[in-house]
C-alpha cells in the first residue's frame, strides 16, 4: 500500500480515498484541499465539479484535453486558518511536471462550509520567483 498522494502518511482508501471514492464529507478545509489535489492527480473530475462552490463552479472540466498533461509531485500545506465555522482559508504549494519542466502552483483558497459540507471557493495565485 503506498500513500496517499495529499502527502499525508496515510494510505489512499484511508486518506483521500474515504472522500472522493466512498463520498465521506471532509471534515476540514485542509481535507478538502487534500483530496481536491488527489483528485487532480487521479483526473477525477466529477469530485472536483462536486466540492466546488456553486457560485464559482465552472461547467465542465477536461483534464484529459491537457497535452502534454502535468505529472504532479508534491503537496506541502503552508497554513490552514478557520476564520469562523463556516469559512477558512488554506494556502499550499503543489508541485508539478509538464513536459519534463517543473512549475509550482502556490495558492491561498478559500473555502465555505455549507450545508455541513465544505466546498472550495476560489483562490489567489501567488507569483513564483
Amino acid at each position: 500500500m503506498s500513500t496517499c498522494p495529499c502527502g499525508t502518511p496515510r494510505t489512499y482508501a484511508t486518506c483521500c480515498g474515504a472522500l472522493i471514492d466512498d463520498g465521506a464529507p471532509a471534515p476540514t478545509a485542509e481535507a478538502l484541499m487534500r483530496s481536491r489535489y488527489t483528485a487532480f492527480t487521479l483526473g477525477r473530475e466529477a469530485y472536483l465539479l462536486a466540492t466546488w462552490h456553486p457560485s464559482q463552479r465552472p461547467a465542465h472540466l477536461d483534464l484529459a484535453a491537457e497535452n502534454p498533461p502535468p505529472r504532479w509531485l508534491g503537496l506541502q500545506v503552508k497554513q490552514t486558518l478557520l476564520i469562523d465555522e463556516t469559512h477558512a482559508i488554506v494556502e499550499f504549494v503543489a508541485r508539478y511536471k509538464i513536459g519534463g519542466r517543473a512549475h509550482r502552483l502556490h495558492e491561498t483558497s478559500r473555502f465555505e462550509r455549507v450545508d455541513g459540507h465544505w466546498l472550495y471557493v476560489d483562490g489567489d495565485i501567488h507569483p513564483t520567483r
